[in-house]
C-alpha cells in the first residue's frame, strides 16, 4: 500500500472537529460541575456529591479523548514529515499509531456517553416515582 501526503492530511479536518467537540463537552461539564459545587457548598447533599463525582469521571475521560485526539493530529503531521523526508515506511508506522490514537479517543467517547446517559436517568429516575399514579386510582 502507497501512503501519500493526502493521506494522513485527509484526517485534518475530522480530527479537528472532533476536539472542538471535545471542547465544547468540557467546557459545559466544567460549568456545570462549578454550579454544582456551589450548590453543594451551600446545601450538602449526597445526591449532588454523585452528580459531581459522575462529571469528575466524565471530565477524566474527556481529558483522555483529548489526549488521544492530539495524539492522533501529531500523528498525522509527523507521518506527513516522515512522508516529506523520503521515509516512506516510518510514515506508515506512524500513521498507523495515529490511527489508533483515534480509535482510543472515539472509543472513549463512546463511553462517556454511556456514561452521560447513566447520568440523566438516574436524575429522572424520581421523577417517574412522583408521576406513576398508585395502583386502583
Amino acid at each position: 500500500m502507497e501512503l501519500t501526503l493526502t493521506t494522513p492530511a485527509l484526517l485534518f479536518p475530522a480530527i479537528s472537529l472532533l476536539l472542538l467537540a471535545y471542547t465544547n463537552r468540557f467546557l459545559t461539564l466544567a460549568a456545570l460541575m462549578r454550579d454544582l459545587y456551589g450548590r453543594y457548598r451551600a446545601t450538602p447533599e449526597p445526591r449532588i456529591r454523585g452528580q459531581i463525582d459522575n462529571l469528575r469521571y466524565r471530565i477524566g475521560i474527556i481529558r483522555t479523548m483529548q489526549i488521544c485526539g492530539v495524539g492522533s493530529f501529531f500523528g498525522c503531521v509527523l507521518s506527513m514529515f516522515m512522508l516529506f523526508a523520503g521515509l516512506p515506511e516510518v510514515g506508515k508506522w506512524v500513521f498507523g499509531a495515529s490511527l489508533l490514537l483515534l480509535l482510543a479517543s472515539l472509543a472513549l467517547s463512546l463511553r462517556e456517553i454511556h456514561v452521560s446517559i447513566e447520568a440523566l436517568e438516574l436524575q429522572i429516575a424520581d421523577l417517574d416515582a412522583i408521576d406513576t399514579p398508585a395502583p386502583g386510582i
